[in-house]
């Protein structure tokens, strides 16, 4: 991204969750843990299934006395829904915000420019009483500004920056092979632990119990992990979901994520995987990428 762009991820929505027992409440259901997001501290998890597969990722914002939930805009309405679920006799209330809040993103150079600012992952402060943080999955993925619409572009000018087409982000954060646009083609097709959420920051394997806890913890200790959600650059011709990847007659993976940023669930299982080879999926030519924070 460029320092002077701001990226308005219109595609993001924002739940805030609130009450006195809203910190319980996300402690006991997610995969990372809550004490860690403060004021100055933000947080990446996931919400599984019992099973510990995958239905949501998301980044945890603290806000006044409750929480931001930064997600995928398509999906949150399934979120809030599921969220409900859990909520039962909780002191917890859960409203959906994307009509009032906007996300900005911003690069990695701009956000160390910030007085206040620190070089750590998920770092945040306010700047004009709104948060804005490190993304706590990756420094290279920059900064997002969490702000009421309204204050949007007055923020920005103060800032220097000029907005910028969500093209510009999204493309960085497949370059990192990071997967933010259309998870939900990943829903109960995978490990929460498979999408690297480990390498991401996602998982706290210290905390306590949370929903899917038990197999995502037997997979880290016993080694269990043999594949892994990898991007996919197209060479020729085009693929779609469910299409199989096949080495020697033998399948080491699946497209799950065909449009626009692709990504499939590869079996991987040693260092000698032939990232240079090119696999031909029913006339398409496609490679394998290895994000290099892997």
């Amino acid at each position: 991204m460029k320092v002077n762009s701001a990226c308005i991820l219109e595609d993001r929505g924002i739940l805030f969750i609130d009450g006195e027992d809203s910190k319980d409440f996300l402690q006991n259901i997610i995969t990372n843990d809550i004490n860690k997001v403060t004021d100055t501290r933000s947080c990446f998890a996931s919400l599984l299934t019992p099973q510990g597969k995958f239905l949501f990722d998301f980044i945890v914002v603290k806000y006044k006395k409750g929480y931001f939930i930064d997600c995928e805009k398509s999906q949150i309405d399934e979120l809030l829904k599921q969220l409900s679920l859990y909520k039962l006799r909780s002191n917890v209330q859960l409203l959906n915000l994307s009509n009032e809040f906007v996300i900005a993103a911003l690069s990695h150079e701009k956000f160390m420019s910030i007085n206040g600012s620190k070089n750590e992952l998920g770092f945040t402060f306010k700047f004009r009483e709104d948060p804005i943080l490190l993304d706590p999955r990756n420094k290279n993925l920059g900064a997002r500004l969490i702000i009421n619409l309204e204050k949007l572009y007055l923020s920005l000018k103060k800032l220097e920056l000029k907005s910028t087409n969500q093209k510009e982000y999204y493309n960085l954060s497949f370059d990192l092979g990071i997967a933010q646009k259309n998870t939900d083609m990943l829903k109960n097709k995978l490990f929460g632990i498979e999408c690297n959420f480990d390498e991401l920051n996602a998982i706290d394997f210290k905390k306590g119990c949370y929903v899917g806890q038990e197999n995502t913890s037997r997979i880290k200790l016993k080694n269990k992990l043999s594949k892994r959600l990898l991007p996919i650059k197209i060479i020729e011709g085009s693929i779609n979901e469910g299409d199989s990847i096949v080495k020697d007659n033998t399948e080491i993976g699946k497209i799950l994520i065909s449009k626009n940023y692709p990504f499939a669930l590869i079996k991987h299982t040693s260092d000698k995987f032939d990232y240079n080879f090119t696999f031909e999926i029913k006339g398409a030519k496609i490679k394998i990428i290895k994000p290099n924070w892997l």
